[in-house]
C-alpha cells in the first residue's frame, strides 16, 4: 500500500491504518528503536507507540514523507524512553554516540535555548548539505540512526576505523562550520 493511501486510511479513522503502518514499517520503525535501546520488550513497546502517535498526530498533522513521519516519532519515543530507563545510571553503547556529539552540540536544557536550537538545526543542515555524500550518510547514519561503528563498515564496505576517521573529521568541520557562523558551545 503506498505512503498516502495509509495516510488517507489514518484520515478515515481506520483501524486499517494501523496495521498497514506496521506491514510497510514494522522493520523500520523496530530498526530505530533497536539501536537506541537494548531491550526488545522496549523496542516493540516504542514501536506501537509509534503507531498510537501516528493515530493521533494525523489528523491535524499531514505528513509529506510518511517513513520521515515515522522514523522521527519512533526515535523521539525511543529517546524518551532511553532516557527513562537510564535516570539513575549511567548506560552502555548510547551513551557512547551520545558523548561523541558533546563536543559539537550544546544541551538543551532551558526554554531560552529552543530558539537557538533550531537555529543549530538549519545550521547542521547547511553542513550536511554542503560535505560529500559519503560523509553525509555516515554522519546521519550513526548520529540519527545510531547504527554502531561496526554496521556502518559493513553498510558502507570499509573497516571500522576508517568509519571512525571519517566521523572524527565530519565532527571536527562541524565543529568548525558552527564556530565559523557564531555558535558557541
Amino acid at each position: 500500500m503506498e505512503d498516502q493511501e495509509i495516510v488517507h486510511l489514518y484520515l478515515q479513522r481506520s483501524q486499517q491504518a494501523p496495521l498497514e503502518t506496521k506491514n510497510k514499517y514494522g522493520a523500520y520503525c523496530r530498526a530505530i528503536a533497536r539501536n537506541i535501546l537494548s531491550n526488545i520488550s522496549d523496542v516493540e513497546e516504542c514501536e506501537n507507540d509509534t503507531y498510537l502517535a501516528a493515530w493521533n498526530a494525523i489528523p491535524p498533522t499531514m505528513p509529506k514523507k510518511f517513513s520521515v513521519f515515522l522514523g522521527r516519532i519512533t526515535r523521539n519515543i525511543a529517546l524518551d524512553k532511553h532516557g527513562y530507563n537510564t535516570a539513575k545510571k549511567r548506560n552502555r553503547e548510547f551513551e557512547v554516540i551520545l558523548t561523541e556529539l558533546e563536543g559539537c552540540l550544546a544541551s538543551l536544557d532551558t526554554v531560552e535555548t529552543e530558539y537557538e536550537a533550531g537555529e543549530i538545526a538549519n545550521l547542521i543542515n547547511q553542513f550536511l548539505y554542503a560535505i560529500d555524500k559519503q560523509a553525509r550518510n555516515l554522519f546521519i547514519r550513526r548520529y540519527w540512526y545510531s547504527d554502531s561503528i561496526a554496521d556502518l563498515g559493513m553498510r558502507f564496505n570499509m573497516s571500522s576505523s576508517k568509519v571512525k576517521s571519517i566521523l572524527f573529521r565530519t565532527r571536527n568541520k562541524l565543529r568548525a562550520h558552527l564556530d565559523k557562523e557564531g555558535v558557541n558551545l
